[in-house]
């Protein structure tokens, strides 16, 4: 890897992506630290070694775009960036583009759309397939065309990709970590010190909180990862395809939220413009549930407002709370707080509030 990070600095095509297994041919061995701006200051032997296979992330790239996946389509040309004409860009070259900059399927392709960029035009024509998995892989051809008019800059937007997954463990949130590549889910691995930096992205990529904690990995191997921790996804990480023990990960959001309901058997309850509204007198019944993800647990019903709260184990996954004659006292703001012990921690997860008013009969 510090080999790598060196090659793709000193061809100014910016990070390392992945370092894939090495082919047989043999080359003279290179020891780098990572920091040296070429492979020259490197200290190199004529001890034979594999050949090393290095991607970098920056051979093409989006720009002027709301994120990683929309943009203006730049393409590494020497050491600056060449925009795509129009007319040189196809459906089959854009699938490529949205593969090799890690994200989903292209989901709009416009000429104009992300403005023209300061630089050259990429003097070459693309003749993708729509299967390579990165856009140098694809045949080119000289332009037809050498002028491309104003307006005409390939603008492209890639949907996002759904790249990483938890399984196993009975929530979105919690379980082994897996990562989407080439056509296939592998299992993603990590060194001991680098498992709670991978564990902080996969989390945030996931939507699912903070990481709570990291379990022992299984003894299956996966993809290596390592990431500084800051990352919105995977896929701005360095990985390697030498295989580490399978990472787990708990994160904090781990329970879906709960759902809160009012119910009465008396017929005194009609929806309101703010929410339910009970007359006077009624016995009423506000009810609490949850999708059937872990055993146990238990409802906490709050009133906003007051201090009072009561608390009933979840059967079957859920809780009813009775109220004998609504009176003023019961107006109000209700919410369910499910909490539950699991993966040796405790977790809760609220619902949306429930606005009461209570009102004449």
């Amino acid at each position: 890897m510090s080999i790598a990070i060196v090659v793709c600095r000193q061809l100014g095509c910016g990070s390392t992506v992945s370092v894939l297994p090495g082919n047989t041919t043999r080359g003279f061995g290179v020891s780098c630290s990572g920091s040296e701006p070429s492979l020259r200051e490197c200290i190199r032997t004529n001890e034979l070694r594999p050949g090393l296979t290095v991607i970098c992330s920056e051979s093409v790239r989006l720009v002027d775009g709301a994120g990683l996946c929309s943009g203006r389509v730049e393409v590494k040309s020497y050491q600056s960036w060449a925009s795509v004409c129009e007319a040189d860009f196809d459906r089959q070259d854009a699938e490529v583009v949205c593969r090799d900059v890690g994200c989903g399927a292209p989901a709009a392709l416009q000429g104009g759309l992300y403005g023209e960029g300061e630089g050259q035009t990429w003097d070459k024509e693309f003749q993708c397939k729509g299967k390579e998995s990165l856009l140098l892989d694809c045949d080119t051809s000289d332009r037809k065309n050498k002028t491309c008019l104003p307006g005409n800059a390939v603008g492209l937007t890639c949907s996002e990709p759904d790249d990483v997954r938890l399984v196993g463990g009975g929530s979105r949130c919690a379980g082994g970590v897996e990562w989407y590549d080439q056509g296939e889910w592998r299992i993603v691995g990590a060194e001991d010190e680098d498992q709670r930096d991978v564990a902080a992205v996969v989390c945030r990529q996931l939507g699912c909180g903070s990481t709570v904690s990291v379990p022992p990995g299984n003894t299956t191997r996966g993809i290596r990862f390592y990431c500084e921790g800051d990352e919105s996804s995977l896929r701005e990480c360095f990985r390697s395809y030498d295989l580490h023990p399978g990472l787990t990960v708990i994160c904090s959001d781990l329970l879906v939220q709960p759902d809160i309901f009012l119910t009465d058997p008396m017929g005194g309850v009609f929806r309101g413009h703010q929410g339910p509204e009970m007359f006077r007198g009624y016995n009423f019944t506000i009810t609490c549930s949850t999708q059937p993800q872990y055993p146990g647990g238990s409802f906490l019903l709050t009133f906003t407002g007051s201090n009072r709260t009561q608390t009933q184990p979840a059967v079957n996954h859920s809780a009813a709370f009775l109220f004998p004659a609504a009176d003023d006292s019961h107006q109000g703001n209700y919410s369910c707080v499910y909490d539950n012990y699991v993966f040796s921690h405790n977790f809760s997860s609220e619902s949306e509030l429930l606005s009461l008013t209570i009102t004449g009969n």
